[in-house]
């Protein structure tokens, strides 16, 4: 990326926004002092139409000052940073960082038109990684970077720049991110509990580690035994046909609202599913059995995460390999690496920088800061039961359910994947619940989950808040609101959550 700076004609061509002491924004922009860091470019664009990177065509935005950094806090460090910022009377007082996805190593300016229509002014981070996810292997600086202080570092100086710009400080700061990104909303309310107001965390990938370590437990089950799309569909089906009786009848063998299960339901799944496929041999039995179980420890026995959701796809169960070349290089095959001492290894290196696993939340509560965290009973990718359990934690730490939900509030969305699923694909404005929730009180209750097909609506259903659950009432034909059980999923092995790196 070219440096680029502010020339007088290019000033004199934007529009002015002056602050209280008679200074454009974008020349107190300009004269900021970054550590270990440099401004790449500074411009306000009154363009209406923006044209992403892949080519993506967005109409109908606002004029917008776009800000873009390099921050290097250390020696393999390369994070960039991207801000944009609407025009003074446009701005709606509020600062809303945005979450990245995947390996990370770009930012999708994208992700900036919905929030900059809003008011919002947004900022996001490549974490560290551009151009791809290589940038990692052997780098601590860049596991350190993805793991946390990319947004970290982001976030204050998206600050200091709101502040440059505007002439005051955001009054609410608000960050929303989903997969990576929820890895670093819930990073940021467990290590800086003072960075933001409100945390939208969607099926985050807070238990980093230990997913990709089933990532690669997957990957090698499949490649010794793959399945054959009409198979894996048959597999899903069985899981959906089993679980109907505990669906109300707008769900029952469409999804999995609830997909706690046990030994024994396990059992059954896969007998209902060689039944159903008769392709379906002892040695797939046996892959499903190893799939649903999840990895343990090839010596120890422990746990080392839950395995895969049923009525879930298994394509996106195992891909997301590159932690694993971080740590051994890419000359490593990936079938050869072991749940023993490579575990071990692995867990080591990078768990004290990936793993957003403390559930002490106490200090973000102080600070009056609001989370929101949503995951999918249908992801596969990012499965809810690490999350669920994460929630049990908070619970115990603060010693009280009633005191957990009054800051933090977890939803499980049914049949909900890691992108479109079988289930609910249309709920409520989460962030617009969130910023209610901080600045006025009000707490989010049951979400309305609906599912459309080609704009027909499928079917309606109640979400409540975890523990609370809607059940199908047969004597009175209708969903109800039960408390349902805590808990109920094997938790990971403590030390496959090694304590925190600071």
């Amino acid at each position: 990326m070219k440096n680029k700076s502010i020339t007088a004609a290019a000033a004199l061509s934007t529009a002015t926004i002056l602050l209280a002491d008679g200074k454009d924004g974008l020349a107190a922009i300009q004269t900021l002092k970054f550590e270990n860091g440099n401004l790449q470019q500074a411009e306000t664009d009154s363009n209406p139409v923006f044209i992403n990177r892949d080519g993506q065509t967005y109409t109908d935005l606002p004029p917008r000052t776009v800000v873009k950094l390099i921050l290097s806090p250390a020696k393999d460090s390369h994070i960039q940073v991207e801000i944009w910022l609407p025009m003074k009377e446009k701005w709606n007082g509020r600062f809303l960082g945005l979450g990245n996805g995947g390996a990370a190593g770009n930012i999708n300016s994208g992700i900036f038109i919905g929030p900059i229509r809003e008011g919002y002014a947004v900022a996001s981070t490549d974490l560290g990684t551009s151009p791809n996810s290589d940038s990692g292997i052997g780098k601590k600086d860049v596991w350190k970077d993805f793991g946390y202080r990319a947004t970290h570092l982001m976030t204050l100086e998206a600050k200091r720049i709101i502040h440059a710009y505007y002439g005051r400080n955001p009054d609410f700061s608000y960050f929303s991110g989903g997969s990576t990104g929820g890895q670093q909303a819930m990073q940021e309310s467990q290590r800086y509990p003072e960075d933001y107001d409100g945390i939208l965390a969607q099926i985050p990938a807070h238990c980093r580690t230990p997913l990709h370590a089933y990532f690669l437990w997957n990957y090698q089950i499949l490649r010794e035994c793959p399945f054959s799309a009409e198979q894996e569909a048959n597999v899903i089906a069985a899981g959906n046909e089993y679980m109907a009786e505990r669906e109300g009848p707008q769900t029952a063998g469409r999804l999995i609202s609830d997909p706690r299960c046990t030994q024994k339901d396990i059992e059954a799944v896969i007998t209902l599913a060689l039944k159903k496929d008769p392709t379906l041999t002892q040695q797939h039995a046996e892959a499903l059995r190893k799939l649903f179980n999840g990895p343990v420890h090839a010596v120890t026995g422990e746990r080392v995460f839950n395995g895969l959701p049923f009525g879930s796809t298994f394509g996106i169960a195992c891909g997301n390999l590159y932690l694993f070349q971080w740590v051994f290089g890419k000359e490593r095959k990936l079938e050869t690496i072991n749940f023993a001492e490579d575990l071990d290894t692995y867990t080591a290196e990078l768990g004290p920088y990936l793993n957003a696993e403390n559930p002490d939340l106490r200090p973000f509560e102080k600070h009056g800061g609001k989370l929101i965290i949503v995951s999918g009973t249908a992801d596969s990718c990012v499965p809810y039961h690490a999350t669920l359990d994460y929630y049990e934690r908070v619970i115990h730490t603060l010693g009280s359910l009633d005191l957990t939900r009054s800051f933090c509030r977890f939803y499980m969305i049914p049949g909900m994947s890691h992108g479109p699923g079988p289930g609910v694909n249309n709920l409520p404005n989460l962030l617009n619940l969130l910023v209610q929730w901080r600045e006025k009180g009000i707490p989010p209750g049951p979400l309305t989950g609906r599912r459309y097909e080609e704009d027909r609506l499928i079917f309606e259903i109640p979400i409540y808040p975890y523990p609370e659950k809607a059940v199908f009432d047969k004597k009175e034909d209708r969903m109800k609101k039960v408390e349902g059980i805590r808990g109920g999923v094997n938790r990971v092995a403590e030390r496959f959550l090694p304590v925190p790196e600071d």
